[in-house]
């Protein structure tokens, strides 16, 4: 039996429109794993002092808050990572959650580890939130706040 165009069209579209509710609804999760992995790909960037992977992996525009209150900009953020002025010998990140809305979305978690700036280790327990901006195919870390637990 032959089928015509607009017949085989009508069946296209109404399958598209039928299945655009399931679509929809699973690209959010999908996008939520994406920025998890993100968070993930930018731990290991601080724990290997990468300053090519931090860079990549935050906005221009970035604002780097600390449980201290000290704000700093990407520049800020990434020198002293890239030339081991400070290292993270460990970091476990728990408590994680992550939510997209469009084009950004929100991860948090408690950062426990250790910290080394100049030579003088310390331990770390804080919250953190962080702000994550879809930009073309990637997402990229817009914004963090940490603050004592």
């Amino acid at each position: 039996m032959p089928i015509s165009r607009r017949a085989a069209l009508a069946a296209a579209l109404v399958t598209s429109t039928l299945m655009a509710p399931a679509f929809a609804a699973e690209q959010p999760q999908d996008q939520k794993a994406v920025v998890e992995a993100q968070v993930d790909a930018l731990t290991k960037a601080i724990l290997a002092s990468d300053g090519a992977a931090l860079d990549a992996l935050t906005l221009d525009g970035l604002s780097y808050g600390h449980s201290s209150g000290l704000v700093q900009d990407k520049k800020a953020f990434i020198a002293p990572l890239a030339s081991k002025r400070q290292t993270f010998p460990s970091i476990t990140l728990s408590d994680r959650s992550a939510s997209v809305v469009g084009d950004d979305a929100i991860a948090r978690h408690v950062f426990t580890g250790e910290v080394v700036t100049d030579g003088k280790s310390a331990p770390v327990h804080i919250g953190v939130m962080q702000v994550w901006h879809r930009d073309g195919d990637r997402w990229r870390l817009l914004a963090r706040q940490a603050f004592k637990i």
